[in-house]
């Protein structure tokens, strides 16, 4: 629970189950409300637990990608069957 652990780090893995390898300003863009620096703790964290690969690309200027590893894409079902019970608790206390 503690690699998971966090307000940003499923947020960051559904983005990246969605597109694949991303770079940090995209992801910047698409977790809504993230701050660059937290952002950046988040990678490391996840890099550093083996969720994710970092590639640095030779170029000018240099251009960091991120992607799941094959451990991180383990978490998919989790993070669906997630999302389904959120909707179900949503649709129960809006009813």
């Amino acid at each position: 629970m503690e690699i998971l652990s966090g307000k940003w780090k499923f947020h960051i893995l559904g983005t990246l189950l969605l597109n694949d390898k991303m770079r940090f300003m995209d992801l910047m863009r698409e977790v809504d409300g993230i701050a660059a620096k937290m952002l950046s703790k988040e990678l490391n964290d996840m890099e550093m637990n083996r969720l994710i690969t970092r590639r640095v690309l030779d170029t000018k200027p240099v251009t960091v990608e991120y992607e799941l590893t094959e451990y991180g894409r383990s978490v998919e079902p989790i993070i669906n069957e997630i999302a389904s019970w959120g909707m179900v608790y949503r649709n129960g206390v809006v009813a």
